[in-house]
């Protein structure tokens, strides 16, 4: 319904759908976002939009007061859909932003959508609709199923959201949901009654995934993810690295329980090296992929531009020094952090890598000319052989356990 028409008189009900709309220096899209998304609504949908303003520099908040004030229905009882506004007294995080706009809400379901024109207006009667069909299920608007596409992003900014992606889907074991780092949404009020949001992350669908409890269903529909229209984009380093925390939080949340069950009910010494071997090979992995993102972050221009080589080593140090943390804390559970003692755990834990790599090259070398095998096979088995060197001499040396449980 345009804005200036007045909306068709009809019997009140409770509201049906609440628009938290998170801001922060957004006056050049927020009242054309506005106008767009009343424009989108059925005049039949009880709605309401709720800016929720971090005290924008650019004046954001006091466009949208001026634009609720001008409009004859906006914000007012007889409006199919309320615009209001919610203040903020500084720039405090994006899911603290999206609480308190879902906290003054009153729908009976939440949209939660970016204030830059990348999640199309057009796309919330979908979602709508498929809130009707399954009350109960949680909308997500995708990129990454069928149908779904990302337009104006650069190669860099596609590869640091896919591997974003799939690092919450194969961490946090959400194999089944194809973009769970989107920010289009839709749920239900009633599931997130129970529900601590706590990381301080960047994205609350992922915590959302990770926390809600019973057999709550995900939806997702496709949509043609396109960049801002005006301003600029929030991603920076600070960004990463909060997600990379809340990632691990989510995670460990999402263990306790497992792990209380496997403490339980499972005291087998096999099952506890198997563990421990597998939370080993996890941080080895998780070492590599921050090796290449830190590497190509400051040899690519985004973060810096440095010689590829010093990028290289810097990538291989801060691997080296999160592999040592993470299987500290992770994989064997050691709490003593004191100087001399993890001084002394770090120079083994680097000591016994760098004979692993040596192992590993004496075994690839022995193969391929001894023994004639292609270099592809025989690098299979030298890792493998290294790997499993570098997990025994670490769990006895350094974290000074038992080889075996």
């Amino acid at each position: 319904m345009p804005d200036n028409q007045k909306p068709e008189p009809r019997i009140k009900s409770k509201l049906a759908l609440s628009i938290v709309i998170p801001t922060y220096n957004e006056s050049g899209n927020i009242l054309n976002l506005i106008k767009a998304i009343r424009n989108n609504l059925s005049a039949s949908l009880l709605a309401e939009i709720i800016v929720v303003d971090d005290d924008s520099p650019d004046g954001t908040g006091k466009l949208v007061e001026s634009y609720i004030k001008s409009y004859p229905y906006a914000g007012k009882a007889n409006d199919h859909c309320l615009v209001r506004i919610t203040h903020r007294p500084s720039k405090q995080g994006l899911i603290p932003a999206i609480l308190a706009g879902i906290d003054c809400s009153s729908g009976a379901n939440i949209l939660i959508m970016d204030a830059d024109f990348s999640h199309p207006p057009e796309v919330i009667p979908r979602i709508i609709d498929e809130l009707r069909i399954d009350p109960d299920c949680i909308v997500v608007a995708s990129r990454y199923i069928s149908g779904g596409s990302i337009a104006g992003w650069p190669y860099k900014r596609r590869m640091i959201s896919t591997t974003a992606a799939q690092i919450a889907r194969y961490g946090l074991n959400m194999h089944g949901i194809r973009d769970p780092m989107s920010g289009f949404f839709a749920f239900p009020r009633h599931i997130i009654q129970n529900v601590r949001f706590d990381t301080g992350g960047y994205k609350l669908l992922l915590e959302l995934l990770v926390k809600v409890k019973g057999n709550i269903r995900v939806k997702e529909i496709p949509y043609a993810f396109a960049d801002r229209h005006n301003g600029e984009s929030k991603l920076d380093f600070s960004v990463m690295i909060k997600y990379v925390q809340a990632v691990w939080v989510l995670y460990r949340y999402g263990q306790k329980s497992k792990l209380a069950v496997l403490t339980r009910y499972e005291k087998r010494k096999s099952v506890l090296f198997l563990s421990k071997a597998g939370r080993f090979f996890t941080v080895g992995a998780s070492g590599l992929l921050l090796n290449y993102i830190v590497s190509f972050l400051l040899s690519g221009g985004i973060l810096s531009n440095i010689w590829y080589i010093n990028a290289s080593v810097i990538g291989i140090v801060v691997s080296i020094v999160s592999n040592f943390l993470l299987n500290k804390t992770w994989t064997f559970e050691d709490r003593d952090f004191s100087v001399r003692h993890t001084l002394k755990q770090f120079a083994l834990f680097v000591g016994i890598s760098s004979f692993g790599a040596f192992i590993q090259l004496t075994a690839v070398y022995i193969l391929i000319q001894s023994y004639g095998f292609q270099f592809s096979v025989a690098l299979m088995m030298a890792v493998a052989i290294a790997s499993a060197g570098n997990f025994i001499l670490n769990k006895k040396l350094t974290f000074e356990e038992k080889i075996w449980g």
